[in-house]
């Protein structure tokens, strides 16, 4: 299944994408739960949501092309990040490959819809992009081995973890300053279960600026796989259901072009993983 929300900010409803491209959506209102922690919390939640969807798809609610997607999880517990995943990417910044997984945070406040604009924050002068390949936990996680670790994952999403390099690099501290802005964590257009996806480990991911392509990679060239991302976190972390978890992303940043480039207002970022469709964001200035 794939499984969106959608409405006005903060209004968001439960809905599900029946095709591919998205030309088929209804709402899933009726199904009485939206997708958060309650919701993933329980397994079964998903084998009820496809056999109301089996029931009920030809009645339900069509949705329009015009219709806002927001991000197709509620509010999150955390949005766990894990850096220089990418053995392409670390190269292209000139460090070598993490011997362990770099772990840090996003805000959830960061957390908006695939489509929303990106608000470039006040101060900012480096504002980056990255595609990334996130995934959804399905069950209370704690120490999990790496052989049993997907039976946590509920689902696979499409994420663009924008950065503002000046506040996550040269500010001192940690990265999640410069992680966290307001609209720095489109999610989606949708969650898309484990069955929806071939090889989670070999999915072409792509961006462009201004329809030029700035980012081409594939998932095969991750240094830590999502087995043994979740079993690390959970050494350390209590992964709870409905957290975000997103693994990296391939080389084509702004920070490592020469010369550098950085998101300029107005500028239109699209964005895509094999599988998990495509979001759009155009970036304006921040205002008060």
């Amino acid at each position: 299944m794939k499984l969106i929300r959608h409405g006005q900010t903060g209004q968001e409803k439960p809905g599900l994408q029946l095709d591919a491209d998205g030309e088929q959506r209804i709402d899933a209102s009726a199904f009485g739960q939206d997708y958060d922690e309650a919701f993933f919390a329980d397994p079964s939640n998903l084998d009820r949501l496809k056999e109301w969807a089996a029931a009920n798809a030809d009645s339900a609610p069509r949705l329009t092309p015009d219709v806002r997607l927001g991000p197709p999880v509620s509010r999150p517990g955390k949005i766990v990040c894990i850096g220089l995943n990418f053995s392409d990417h670390a190269k292209e910044t000139g460090q070598d490959c993490p011997s362990e997984p770099i772990i840090f945070f996003k805000a959830t406040t960061a957390l908006c819809g695939p489509n929303d604009n990106l608000t470039i924050p006040k101060n900012a002068t480096k504002t980056d992009w990255e595609v990334e390949l996130a995934f959804v936990i399905g069950k209370k996680t704690s120490y999990v081995e790496e052989a049993d670790a997907l039976d946590h994952v509920a689902g696979y999403v499409l994420h663009n973890d924008y950065s503002e390099r000046a506040f996550q690099i040269e500010r001192g501290g940690q990265w999640v300053k410069g992680k966290s802005c307001d609209t720095f964590a489109p999610l989606g257009p949708f969650i898309a279960t484990q069955d929806e996806i071939g090889d989670v480990d070999n999915l072409r991911m792509w961006l462009t600026v201004n329809g030029e392509s700035r980012q081409e990679g594939n998932s095969s060239t991750m240094i830590f796989n999502i087995p043994t991302i979740i079993s690390y976190l959970s050494q350390f972390m209590t992964l709870m259901p409905g957290d975000v978890v997103t693994t990296g992303t391939p080389p084509g940043v702004g920070m490592g072009m020469n010369p550098q480039q950085w998101i300029q207002p107005g500028d239109v970022i699209e964005l895509g993983i094999d599988g998990l469709g495509s979001s759009k964001q155009t970036a304006e200035v921040w205002s008060d």
